[in-house]
C-alpha cells in the first residue's frame, strides 16, 4: 500500500504541458527635459539608467532551461501521436462541486484540464518552467518582482481573449477564497496590470529565487464569466460550490456530469494553444472520463470488468494477489511499474500535536517503538516495502550519517534552537529483530511513556491526573483499516485505548481542515527542488492555518529558521545541504511515526494505449503524452 500523494504545490496542469516562447529585449523609452549643454549629465551617467528588462522564455532554479526558444517539440513526445479515443479513469469517493478553488465542498477530479496557467513545467527537467499563457517573463537581479507578458492569441473557450485583468482578478480571488493558497503566496505584496498584456507581481522581500516560479504556477480564470449571471439569471459566486461547468482556456472542457458519480471532459477542437511547440504530442484523447467508486474492492473489480482503463495500484496485497485473472494472462491487461524519479515523500502515522497528549517527544517515540513494521510488512505487504527514514525519501535530499561540510555549518548557525542529538546521533527507526526485537521495543516504549509521566492503572495507561491515554485513528479508506488493526494490539499492550473511525471522503476532508483528529495516515510529497511550500508543511504560522499541510501542528523556531535556509539557498549545493539539515531536525523531533516506502508506481492498464519509446526522466507521462492505439484496441476489445 502506498499513499496517492496530492500535489504539494499548486500546479494546475500536468508536467508535460509546457511551451517555449521567443525571448526579446525590450527597449525603454525615457522622456527627458531639454537641458543646457553645461547642465547635461556626463557620458558615464548613462550607465546608471535602469536596464531594459530581459524577457525570458523559461525559468529554471538550476541554471538555464534545457530547451531554447524556437524548438520544434519536447524530446519525449511523439509529435505525430493520433488525436482520438476515450480514456476512462477511476476515483474513490464522490464529488459535489466543479469549483476547486475554494476549500468547501468536494471538487470533481480533472478540473485542471480546463484551465491554463502562466507557466508549466517540463517533464525531463528539474525546477524548470516555460511560458504557457505567458509568452515571456522578466524579473530583476534581486528577484524582488516578476512580470509576465501574456500571449496575444490566448483565449477562453467562448472566444474572448485572456487578459491582464483576468490574471490580477484570479490572483486576488484565489488568495481571498483559499487560505492555503493565501499562505503559499503570502510574499506577494501586490499584483498590478503594468501594460496592455503585462502583469507585475511585487514581493515583500528580495533574494527569494523561487517566488517568480511559484507565481508562474497561477491558474488563470475568466473574470468576465465568474462576475456575470448564470443561465437562470442568478449572479455567479466563485466563493460558493457549483455544479455549473466553468469556462476555461485549456485543452479540454467539461462535457457532461453525473453529480457524485462521473464527470467527462472533451478535447476542445479549436484550443488556442494546440499548435504551440510545447503542446505538440500531448492532449491526445478526444475524451477523458472519471468514474467514482465509494468502495475500493468494487473499484478493483470494476477494472477487471473493463469499466475503466487505467489504474495505479496502491495496495501491496492487491498487487501481489488480485491480478491473476484471464485478461492479464492473455495480454489484454498490462501490469507495469514505473520508477519514481521526480519526487520524494514521507508517508507516516501523524499524531496531532495540537492535542496535549502528543506534545511530549517521548510519547511520540514510544508510539514508534510500538509499531512492528517488520511483522506488518511480512503479513500485510508481502515484503514489498522498506521503512521510511527521511522526509525526502529516495532522493539526494535525504539526510544520512552525521552532518558534515556545509550542512554542519548550517546546523551550527541554529545550534541553540535544535536538538543536540543531530550532531552526534543519526536518525534511526527502532530496530527490528523478530519476536525478541518486538518485545524489546515494547519494553522501550513503556519506559519512555513512564518517563513522560504515564503509568498503568487497572490495565489502562493514564497520566498523572488519572486520564486514560486514547488514540482515535481517522481514516477515509478501508485499505488503511487493516493497517491500523495490525498496529492496534501493540498499542493496547501499552494500555492505550485505540479506536478506528472510518468516514467518507467529504467528512474526512472537513475533519482534516478543522484539525479534528488524534492520528491520521497520510504524508507529504516533495519535489526535487523544495522551497516555499516547506512553510506550509512545517512552518509555525501554518500550524494554525486552515487548510494548510502542517497536519502535525509543528511549531518550532529551529524548524522555521531551517525552512528559510532552504528557501534562500543560492545554488544547488546549498539547497541540498539546507534540505539535509531540515530533514535531520524534523526526524530528530519524532514528529511522526514513519511508515513505508516503495520506489515505483505500480500500474495496470487495458492494453489499448501507446506511449513514446523513451519516456521523460521525471514522469511516465500518463495520460499527457500517451495516445489511443487502434491496433491494440482491436485486439483488446471494449471501449473505443
Amino acid at each position: 500500500m502506498t499513499l496517492r500523494p496530492a500535489a504539494q504545490r499548486p500546479h494546475t496542469r500536468n508536467a508535460a504541458r509546457v511551451l517555449v516562447v521567443a525571448a526579446a529585449l525590450l527597449g525603454v523609452c525615457l522622456a527627458v527635459l531639454p537641458a543646457r549643454a553645461q547642465d547635461a549629465a556626463p557620458p558615464a551617467a548613462a550607465a546608471s539608467q535602469p536596464a531594459a528588462p530581459q524577457w525570458r522564455h523559461g525559468l529554471s532554479l538550476l541554471g538555464e532551461p534545457k530547451y531554447p526558444e524556437g524548438f520544434a517539440h519536447f524530446d519525449y513526445v511523439n509529435p505525430d501521436a493520433p488525436k482520438r479515443g476515450l480514456l476512462r479513469l477511476s476515483v474513490d469517493g464522490t464529488f459535489d462541486s466543479l469549483n476547486d478553488i475554494i476549500t468547501r465542498g468536494t471538487p470533481a477530479a480533472g478540473m485542471q484540464l480546463i484551465y491554463d496557467t502562466l507557466m508549466a513545467p517540463a517533464s525531463d527537467e528539474v525546477a524548470t518552467e516555460y511560458g504557457l499563457l505567458a509568452e515571456a517573463v522578466s524579473y530583476p537581479a534581486d528577484f524582488a518582482s516578476v512580470t509576465y507578458r501574456l500571449r496575444p492569441e490566448a483565449k477562453w473557450h467562448d472566444g474572448q481573449p485572456v487578459t491582464a485583468d483576468d490574471v490580477v482578478w484570479s490572483f486576488e480571488t484565489l488568495i481571498k477564497n483559499n487560505p492555503r493558497q493565501a499562505y503559499y503566496y503570502s510574499h506577494v505584496k501586490s499584483v498590478a496590470k503594468t501594460g496592455e498584456r503585462e502583469v507585475t507581481f511585487t514581493f515583500d522581500q528580495a533574494g527569494n529565487r523561487e517566488l517568480p516560479q511559484i507565481v508562474g504556477q497561477l491558474r488563470v480564470m475568466p473574470k468576465h464569466w465568474w462576475t456575470a449571471n448564470d443561465a437562470s439569471g442568478k449572479p455567479r459566486d466563485i466563493g460558493q460550490s457549483t455544479l455549473e461547468a466553468p469556462l476555461g482556456s485549456g485543452p479540454y472542457r467539461v462535457k457532461e456530469i453525473s453529480p457524485g458519480r462521473s464527470i467527462s471532459f472533451e478535447r476542445v477542437p479549436d484550443y488556442w494553444g494546440a499548435t504551440l511547440p510545447v503542446n505538440i504530442g500531448s492532449n491526445n484523447f478526444d475524451e477523458q472520463r472519471y468514474e467514482y467508486f465509494r468502495d475500493s474492492t468494487v473499484e478493483l473489480e470494476a477494472f477487471k470488468g473493463d469499466q475503466y482503463d487505467f489504474r495505479v495500484e496502491t495496495s501491496a496485497k492487491d498487487w501481489a494477489t488480485a491480478y491473476d485473472f484471464p485478461a492479464v494472462k492473455e495480454g489484454r491487461v498490462v501490469l507495469e511499474e514505473f520508477p519514481i524519479r521526480s519526487s520524494g515523500s514521507m508517508q507516516a502515522f501523524i499524531p496531532n500535536l495540537r492535542r496535549e497528549k502528543f506534545q511530549d517527544q517521548r510519547v511520540r517515540r514510544a508510539l514508534n517503538y510500538a509499531l512492528d513494521f517488520e511483522g506488518m510488512n511480512r503479513t500485510l505487504f508481502y515484503g514489498q516495502y522498506k521503512r521510511t527514514t527521511s522526509f525526502f525519501q529516495n532522493t539526494e535530499l535525504a539526510s544520512s550519517g552525521l552532518p558534515t561540510g556545509e550542512e554542519l555549518a548550517i546546523l551550527e548557525s541554529v545550534k541553540d534552537k535544535i536538538p543536540a542529538s543531530v550532531f552526534t546521533t543519526p536518525y534511526e527507526n527502532p530496530p527490528e529483530g523478530g519476536e525478541n526485537g518486538r518485545r524489546a521495543n515494547l519494553r522501550a516504549a513503556m519506559q519512555l511513556l513512564r518517563e513522560a509521566g504515564y503509568d498503568i492503572k487497572g490495565g489502562k495507561l493514564v497520566n498523572a491526573k488519572g486520564e486514560p491515554f486514547t488514540i482515535e485513528f481517522l481514516i477515509a479508506s478501508p485499505a488503511f483499516e487493516r493497517v491500523v488493526l495490525f498496529y492496534k494490539p501493540a498499542l493496547e499492550r501499552l494500555g492505550i485505548t485505540v479506536t478506528v473511525r472510518q468516514v467518507d471522503t467529504s467528512q474526512y476532508i472537513n475533519r482534516l481542515r478543522a484539525r479534528d483528529y488524534d492520528m491520521i495516515i497520510t504524508g507529504w510529497g516533495q519535489s526535487l527542488s523544495p522551497g516555499n511550500e516547506q512553510r506550509d508543511f512545517w512552518g509555525s504560522a501554518a500550524a494554525d492555518q486552515q487548510g494548510s499541510s502542517n497536519y502535525a501542528g509543528i511549531k518550532d523556531p529551529g524548524i522555521d529558521l531551517l525552512i528559510e535556509k532552504v528557501i534562500y539557498a543560492r545554488d544547488r549545493d546549498e539547497l541540498i545541504a539546507a534540505t539535509h539539515a531540515l530533514d535531520r531536525v524534523l526526524l530528530a523531533h519524532d514528529y511522526v511515526i514513519p511508515s513505508w516506502t516503495y520506489p515505483n508506481i505500480r500500474t495496470a492498464r487495458w492494453n489499448r494505449f501507446a506511449h513514446p519509446a523513451e519516456l521523460p526522466k521525471y514522469s511516465f507521462g500518463f495520460p499527457d503524452i500517451w495516445w489511443w492505439d487502434a491496433e491494440k484496441a482491436a485486439k483488446t476489445g471494449g471501449a473505443q
